[in-house]
């Protein structure tokens, strides 16, 4: 399974990820900047630690499981 990882920094200065399946492939760079700025514009989202305040990095990650019998 894959899933993109937008990870943003909040008033504390912390690290808040925002996980979403089934990411659209390739990854179109321009599309994920903008809409990483319009949360932070609209300030959408909303931490424990405070209102997100920047952005820190994007990425995909896969996870692969193989269930083992036992």
């Amino acid at each position: 399974m894959k899933k993109i990882e937008l990870k943003f920094e909040n008033e504390e200065g912390k690290t808040v990820t925002i996980g979403l399946d089934n990411p659209v492939e390739p990854v179109d760079e321009v599309a994920v900047n903008n809409a990483m700025d319009t949360i932070l514009a609209q300030n959408a989202l909303f931490s424990s630690g405070g209102d997100l305040v920047a952005k820190k990095s994007a990425r995909i990650v896969e996870r692969n499981v193989t269930e083992i019998e036992i």
